[in-house]
């Protein structure tokens, strides 16, 4: 057991052991780094191969969905097989598929390291970071279907959500459309359609759009019923970013990486900061080096994090003492 089981600081708090011990204890996460097993046998309690993984993941993962928020974006990285071995259980669990993003260590990573001749595929320089998020209902609908059943329920004509919003045909088009054109209402929009309901609807339906089902729901209330996201001008999926070297990889005395699978911070920074606004909650179930923690911290967010591997907790933890520095606003 390492000396120093818990660490906190203003903004960052992690522990030794295993992270279904804490989430009840963590605050409710606005993005969570997933960053654990990869099936290659790279850390004590990895599975041998992908075969094992949604057996691995699938405790978490049940937490994850239990403790998250309509507006939690997960960040699942991992290798192609091992992502495609766990997506099945991450669906089951509420967890919708947005985005897959590459990292692309480019030809450096397996220079001098891979023989062609004899591996019998191409070399692998990269990893794949998946953007989930949680899909959220009200009385048990999809957000499409409770929109329209409340349009509905107010009885007023169908086009007339166009005079409410004050355009000319994007409320039945989009707002209101009940196939695959349907387009979250931007949430003054929602504003717009939720007055206008309870305005002019039927009286005893009253009220309408009600989220909590005591009174009518709010912009800020819709607002909060999706996952944030602010995509990075110029940046795509493919992200090419070399493999760590030098001073940014973490070392043992005598040279040798503490972690074989160490993030950079500048890819953790990206994704975070596409997910989330500051003084917001990050999670890192699977520490290792703590990087999402540090990332977060230097972001202005708060972060939880645990560790249950000893080695990458001790050296988790000398770094974040030597990175982590009180934010501006604290």
């Amino acid at each position: 057991m390492p000396d120093e089981a818990q660490w906190r600081n203003e903004r960052v708090q992690v522990s030794y052991g295993d992270s279904l011990d804490g989430y009840a204890a963590w605050e409710s996460p606005a993005c969570i780094v997933s960053d654990g097993a990869y099936g290659v046998l790279g850390f004590e309690g990895d599975t041998s191969d992908h075969l094992a993984l949604p057996d691995w993941y699938e405790p978490h993962i049940a937490a994850w969905a239990k403790h998250a928020t309509p507006q939690t974006t997960l960040w699942f990285w991992n290798s192609e097989i091992g992502w495609a071995a766990v997506h099945p259980v991450l669906e089951r669990a509420g967890w919708r598929y947005v985005n897959a993003n590459v990292w692309n260590k480019g030809k450096g990573h397996v220079a001098g390291n891979v023989n062609t001749a004899t591996i019998r595929r191409f070399p692998v320089v990269t990893e794949v970071c998946v953007q989930y998020v949680r899909e959220a209902r009200v009385d048990g609908l999809h957000l499409r279907e409770w929109l329209i059943r409340e349009w509905k329920r107010s009885g007023r004509p169908m086009k007339e959500a166009n005079t409410a919003c004050g355009v000319a045909d994007v409320a039945t088009r989009k707002y209101l459309d009940p196939g695959h054109l349907w387009y979250f209402p931007p949430p003054e929009m929602f504003q717009k359609l939720c007055d206008w309901a309870n305005e002019h609807g039927v009286p005893e339906g009253r009220p309408y759009f009600s989220i909590d089902g005591r009174k009518p729901g709010t912009a800020e209330e819709w607002a909060a019923m999706r996952s944030k996201f602010s995509c990075p001008f110029g940046v795509t999926n493919v992200w090419d970013r070399p493999a760590l070297r030098g001073k940014e990889r973490i070392a043992i005395p005598g040279g040798k990486a503490v972690h074989l699978n160490q993030k950079p911070l500048d890819l953790l920074t990206r994704i975070i900061e596409a997910s989330t606004d500051e003084g917001d909650v990050v999670w890192e179930p699977f520490g290792g080096l703590f990087s999402a923690c540090i990332a977060a911290h230097h972001a202005g967010r708060r972060a939880f994090g645990g560790e249950i591997d000893p080695t990458y907790y001790h050296y988790g933890l000398e770094r974040l003492k030597q990175e982590v520095r009180p934010h501006p606003s604290i």
